[in-house]
């Protein structure tokens, strides 16, 4: 049987796609990529559909053994991967591995990570997917809940997982063009404000606390994780303090609860909520908030609707166009050198 080895499993190394959708009224959380654009991009250059599975590698990466020849693609945070290929002396450094290339490996090839340089969350693509099978119609991994993905829980010590037999020959897209796309693919400079529109309940707070909420800089806390990333900075209290009825919520909802700290939900999110919602992530900024760690620090701005929807619909035009026959191509994937 051809397997894919976890010889370390990092600290936080899950399979997810765009989601487990359709099932919110039953209380079951749609989860998948944190960073749904890398997903995406990873998956483009694999050969993939987009939503094919990928490997979402949090901060500390894995080492994993590929058990036949196989095409993968990487985008997201760099987070130090190296190849060493089958041969090599153990003890030389792994070659770097690029991201946003599809790079062809040998069968016995070891991928593994080192220092963190940039982001927190890197997606692994492979040609063909994971092989994974669906739960409700989705292979994201839902960690609460022991639900999807491998076993419904994080990678493991040890666990082998099963792989196609053969491997497909991926055509991807050309990492130039995904390179010279990218500024406009993500909207927005490194280190811009988080865009936002205003939230149901945005009246209800202050005057002083609506300009905190876009003036003041607000921390990432260390609770933070992939159901909510739970903010330090300027409280926000409303005129009147008073019970809601539960609501809906979304990726990117803030919520503000009694001690006036604002959570913006994410992927792992609960399907409904009683807390006051002062505003709405824009979705062109989810996968920018998605790379920010606990430890640092974020800032706001308010955008219309509209604005919010036309940057969106600018992102969808630019992936479609990448993912487009005019800006592939089909040659053999790039091999690392030895």
């Amino acid at each position: 049987m051809t397997t894919l080895e976890v010889i370390k499993p990092g600290l936080l190394s899950s399979f997810q796609d765009l989601g487990r959708s359709g099932w919110q009224s039953l209380g079951v959380p749609v989860c998948g990529a944190m960073d749904s654009l890398s997903h995406r991009l990873a998956n483009l250059l694999a050969g993939n559909d987009e939503n094919e599975a990928t490997l979402e590698i949090t901060l500390m990466g894995p080492t994993l053994r590929f058990g036949r020849d196989s095409v993968i693609a990487m985008a997201g945070a760099d987070l130090g991967a190296t190849l060493q290929l089958p041969g090599a002396d153990p003890a030389a450094p792994g070659t770097p591995l690029p991201l946003l290339q599809a790079i062809h490996l040998p069968a016995g090839a070891l991928l593994q990570f080192g220092r963190r340089r940039s982001g927190l969350r890197a997606y692994l693509a492979l040609a063909g997917g994971f092989g994974l099978a669906p739960v409700m119609g989705s292979c994201s991994t839902y960690l609460r809940g022991n639900l999807g993905g491998w076993q419904g829980r994080a990678l493991r010590k040890g666990d082998l997982l099963p792989l196609p037999a053969t491997a497909p020959t991926a055509v991807a897209a050309s990492a130039e063009a995904v390179a010279a796309q990218l500024q406009a693919v993500t909207g927005a400079a490194p280190g811009a404000p988080i865009r936002i529109i205003e939230g149901p309940e945005w009246a209800q707070f202050t005057a002083q606390a609506q300009q905190d909420f876009l003036a003041t800089p607000y921390r990432v806390g260390a609770q933070s994780d992939r159901m909510g990333y739970r903010l330090e900075g300027a409280v926000l209290p409303r005129h009147v303090a008073r019970d809601m009825l539960s609501e809906a919520v979304a990726f990117g909802t803030v919520q503000v609860p009694p001690d006036g700290q604002p959570i913006v939900l994410m992927a792992d999110r609960q399907t409904s909520g009683g807390y006051p919602r002062i505003a709405q992530v824009a979705g062109v900024d989810l996968p920018r908030l998605a790379q920010v760690m606990p430890g640092e620090s974020l800032r706001f701005e308010r955008i219309p609707l509209e604005r919010a929807q036309v940057l969106l619909l600018q992102r969808q035009e630019i992936l479609l166009a990448l993912s487009s026959p005019h800006a592939r191509r089909s040659p053999h994937a790039d091999r690392p050198q030895q």
